[in-house]
């Protein structure tokens, strides 16, 4: 039986990831901080690992084929990058070196799209595109291409996956994290957007794609997953279709928007841990639209529509009570 240690478990992704594998027949080892805080099914052929990202996990990953490390700091609220860097940064690093001392066949880490340059609807970004303002300004991307560039200068000493989504959407989101924007238009009669856009994918593709990435034959890949490109006041109107609500969509002007960042900025500089900021204001004014062409040419991965990753999300949170 094939046998993979998983970070992440816990999250959008690690949770979906887990229960694609198992039900693919692989044997799933899987770290987390609290075994007794796990919300997941059992399974006989998923085992816990109770532990933290900088424990020495060699015991734990000697005798797996391949090591997918979902993990991340994701949170756009903290102020200094060396707390990105800690967690995206040195923790990927030591367990990378780990999996290299195990005899791991295959590491693959989950980055993001962001760590690339977006495009247009006409010209989308693509996995060659260097990274641009204002994610060049981000600490989130700014943490996860510093680990990127690590990697590529050691992918000769182990096969190399790296996995760069979009912006995912499904079930299993539990904190919630992305399926935040869910929840902010779920049963709102106004739903207030900025201007900006994203390229979203269900994230059951993206589970798809780290699978399929195990087994490809190159020793070393790069892949951006996403699907479809989306204005936010788009997205909204696809809420309201999925779940037939008639919510009134207003997209909030870049220049009050800016406003907000510049109050942001103050209480920043004060310690206060806040999501406005410029860099996150102007995330969300930019228009940061992928191209999900060489994923498909080279993984073969059959993308699901943003109706059904919405419409997964939205069951999900009903079933939960969460809003």
């Amino acid at each position: 039986m094939v046998r993979v240690f998983l970070t992440g478990i816990t999250g959008l992704l690690g949770a979906n990831l887990s229960r694609n594998l198992l039900n693919k027949g692989y044997y799933v080892k899987a770290l987390l901080r609290d075994k007794n805080k796990f919300k997941g099914d059992k399974h006989e052929n998923l085992e816990l690992i109770q532990g933290g990202l900088f424990d020495d996990l060699s015991t734990a990953i000697l005798g797996c084929n391949y090591v997918i490390h979902a993990a991340a700091e994701t949170r756009q609220n903290i102020i200094n990058y060396s707390e990105y860097w800690q967690i995206n940064c040195n923790a990927s690093i030591q367990i990378f070196n780990t999996a290299i001392k195990c005899n791991i066949k295959r590491f693959i880490y989950v980055s993001t799209a962001n760590t690339m340059g977006y495009g247009t609807l006409q010209n989308p970004g693509k996995e060659n595109d260097k990274m641009k303002s204002p994610f060049s300004d981000s600490f989130y991307a700014k943490s996860k291409m510093e680990t990127e560039e690590y990697l590529l200068n050691k992918k000769d000493k182990i096969e190399i996956a790296i996995i760069n989504p979009t912006f995912m959407l499904g079930a299993y989101d539990n904190k919630p994290s992305s399926g935040k924007i869910i929840l902010m238009g779920l049963n709102k009669k106004l739903i207030f957007c900025p201007p900006g856009g994203k390229n979203f994918v269900h994230v059951k593709d993206v589970t798809d794609a780290i699978i399929k990435s195990m087994k490809n034959e190159l020793k070393f890949q790069r892949y951006l997953i996403g699907n479809e490109n989306l204005s936010y006041s788009d997205f909204y109107q696809k809420l309201n279709t999925v779940t037939r609500q008639n919510s009134i969509i207003i997209t909030i002007p870049k220049g009050i928007l800016i406003l907000f960042a510049y109050f942001g900025e103050l209480v920043r500089k004060l310690n206060i841990k806040t999501t406005i900021s410029l860099t996150n204001i102007n995330i969300l004014c930019t228009y940061n639209y992928f191209t999900n062409a060489h994923s498909v040419e080279n993984l073969h991965i059959k993308y699901q529509t943003t109706e059904k990753a919405i419409a997964e999300g939205v069951e999900y949170f009903k079933q939960l009570n969460i809003k």
